[in-house]
């Protein structure tokens, strides 16, 4: 009798056939136009992701290997809270959470995954090499495995575990709005701490006019063990539609979920709005719906258009996000609907 391992094993080279084989039923657009290389992410951590996802678009490589590639690094980096060193669940675990969409509508992600280093690279196996858009908890962990992704070592960071204790004294269930900020607002590539990001969503255009988008995240801080955000989930916390744009979100991922977030921006860019009004437009919509509510939680939205426009916008004033057009990137202070 094989092994679990075995069968996933030989399952995911099974699969891999199918993940290779065409879309069909689906009207692909026409090649998209060349142009000016573009990469956009949601806070101050893409000073360092963004020159990540630069390297590759400034040589005229593929816009899906950039936004996995920019977002490594946050997942690497070791003062941050993106990836493993990320706050945990109430319950003391980190559980990471993550999703890649390519230019074609191919897309993949990960949810309640553990132990494993770069969740963005587990999500594009999914992609890839199953049938399936997302897996979660000890599925994904077996999968990653399979994939021959490392496990690592159940600890938490120093700063996580101070953290954590300090929670512990009241144990509140309470999200704390732009807690992904560190406060720097402009300065040299590499001058922010990092120690508060909990979310980064990153969007490329490539030379070749392909667009594809990411996002990976260690969740809401102290969150009910088992819960999921947007962040994982396609049409929520990212969405690619190669004829029209992209768009992504951070903050708190149930608001985003409730009106579909990234999808309701894409189609919105669809109908002829630019990407900045049509961020605009899904905040105002998402404002109605959570009304005095609003004033104790952030979301915030990034969009990206086939001609390489750009737009963000917030639910309160705090987001930054970057925006690399060449090797450095510009921080940029979002607009926002509430002060």
């Amino acid at each position: 009798m094989p092994s679990r391992r075995t069968f996933l094993t030989a399952s995911a080279a099974g699969l891999a056939g199918l993940a290779a084989a065409p879309l069909t039923g689906v009207a692909l657009p026409a090649a998209p136009l060349a142009g000016q290389p573009l990469v956009i992410s949601t806070w101050d951590a893409g000073l360092t992701a963004n020159p990540g996802a630069w390297r590759i678009l400034g040589s005229g490589g593929y816009a899906l290997d950039a936004v996995e590639a920019g977002v490594m690094v946050t997942e690497t980096e070791q003062t941050c809270c993106v990836g493993l060193n990320g706050y945990p669940d109430r319950d003391g675990i980190v559980t990471l959470d993550a999703c890649i969409m390519d230019e074609q509508f191919n897309c993949g992600g990960v949810a309640a995954l553990q132990r494993i280093k770069h969740p963005i690279s587990v999500a594009r196996r999914v992609m890839e090499r199953t049938p399936h858009v997302l897996l979660v908890g000890e599925g994904a962990q077996q999968f990653a495995l399979a994939q021959g992704f490392p496990l690592e070592p159940r600890k938490l960071s120093s700063d996580a575990t101070a953290a954590y204790k300090e929670w512990l004294k009241t144990s509140q269930y309470k999200p704390i709005p732009n807690i992904e900020n560190s406060g720097r607002k402009t300065g040299p590539v590499g001058g922010a701490s990092r120690q508060n990001h909990d979310t980064i969503a990153m969007l490329a255009l490539d030379a070749q006019g392909r667009i594809c988008g990411s996002c990976t995240t260690s969740g809401m801080r102290f969150k009910m063990h088992g819960r999921v955000g947007d962040s994982p989930l396609i049409g929520s916390g990212l969405f690619v539609d190669p004829a029209v744009g992209a768009a992504a979100a951070t903050g708190q991922g149930e608001e985003v979920i409730r009106i579909a977030g990234a999808h309701t921006i894409v189609e919105l860019m669809r109908q002829g709005l630019s990407p900045q009004a049509a961020c605009e437009a899904t905040m105002r919509r998402l404002d109605a719906i959570k009304s005095t509510q609003g004033r104790d939680i952030q979301v915030a939205f990034i969009a990206l258009n086939t001609k390489g426009e750009t737009g963000a916008y917030a639910l309160q004033t705090g987001f930054n996000y970057a925006v690399s057009t060449g090797p450095t990137p510009r921080l940029i202070d979002s607009a926002f609907l509430r002060k």
